[in-house]
């Protein structure tokens, strides 16, 4: 714990720090945030917030987890260091892809960014990798454990799936993880606040199962996000873009992959699942019957237009993420 405590510190120390220079570099190359004239009339006001700021978080961590290898070089502290840096690789990999579809997007100015079969095609080959290091490098294997099975105690469940089917299913939870945090990137800090609690909840579960540099990395992770939300509370100074959301959420599910709790992301992640199911009920609703169930997807701001304040969303829904994560922590014992 005490190695996730100082990486999570010195995360949070060199994301803060990182605002005075990296803020006003992006404002200065007007890396501005374009605001769909579809979406709440509130959020016009914030075009031109300078976005892409998931560099700051990236910088933070990656210092952070380097930082700590340093500290610990040739002591037993090491072991185990190759599952956290892949779960790093992961993260910086699917924040590339963010990058350069944000940048697309704000500085060559081409509104959809890479094309979505683009985007699609390197997020699945960094999940291919991952899926491939984590079984036949790391010795992972491919069973997927139940959650409430009794995870920790014996005669716990876990399903064998064989490597085609893991490969599919890894595939899967990338992809599911990294786009439900970017559709939850929509209100000033609220992608920032839930990945925070998100990825301390993880880290206790690597933790608990001797994954020690996973829970580093998440640890970093967490304290990178709290350190950007300095900036990025209400009125957000920056936002995270797809560079930063695409990056935690293939963090996360990197991390769930090598700590073999992928099932438990749907509860410890209950704020994203939220949101992609509001996503997925308002399209098909609106195809299939012609009508909306709310008033706009994603969640979040069907609250907004019910005439929720931005901080209240946002405090609420860290909320319902805290208790969504302590539900999935307890996923680790058998019910009854």
């Amino acid at each position: 714990m005490n190695l996730v405590l100082l990486a999570g510190g010195i995360a949070l120390v060199a994301t803060i720090l990182t605002g005075p220079f990296f803020i006003p570099t992006l404002r200065w190359l007007k890396f501005g945030q374009h605001v769909r004239s579809d979406g709440p009339r509130s959020h016009l006001k914030k075009a031109g917030t300078p976005t892409m700021g998931g560099i700051m978080f990236l910088f933070g961590i990656t210092a952070a987890i380097l930082a700590v290898i340093a500290l610990y070089r040739g002591t037993p502290n090491l072991s185990g260091l190759k599952e956290g840096l892949v779960v790093l690789l992961v993260m910086l990999g699917y924040g590339a892809v963010g990058f350069i579809d944000d940048f697309l997007k704000i500085a060559l100015r081409r509104p959809l960014g890479l094309k979505a079969r683009q985007k699609l095609l390197g997020q699945v080959v960094v999940a291919v990798i991952l899926a491939v290091v984590t079984v036949f490098f790391l010795g992972r294997g491919t069973d997927l454990v139940i959650p409430f099975s009794g995870f920790l105690q014996p005669g716990g469940i876990s399903i064998d799936l064989g490597w085609w089917f893991f490969l599919g299913f890894t595939v899967l939870v990338l992809l599911g993880s990294a786009n439900a945090v970017n559709l939850t990137d929509g209100l000033d800090g609220l992608a920032a606040g839930a990945t925070a609690i998100t990825a301390f909840a993880f880290a206790l579960i690597a933790i608990i199962v001797d994954k020690t540099w996973v829970a580093v990395v998440l640890g970093a992770m967490a304290g990178g996000c709290l350190g950007f939300l300095y900036y990025n509370r209400y009125p957000a100074r920056v936002f995270m873009g797809d560079t930063g959301s695409l990056a935690l959420g293939g963090g996360l599910a990197a991390a769930a992959v090598l700590t073999r709790s992928e099932l438990f992301l749907i509860f410890i992640g209950g704020i994203y699942v939220m949101e992609t199911l509001s996503v997925m009920v308002q399209v098909f609703s609106f195809q299939v019957f012609g009508r909306r169930v709310l008033r706009m997807a994603p969640l979040h701001h069907h609250f907004e237009l019910m005439g929720w304040t931005e901080t209240r969303v946002v405090t609420t829904f860290w909320l319902i993420g805290l208790l969504t994560a302590i539900i999935g922590l307890l996923g680790l014992y058998r019910l009854g």
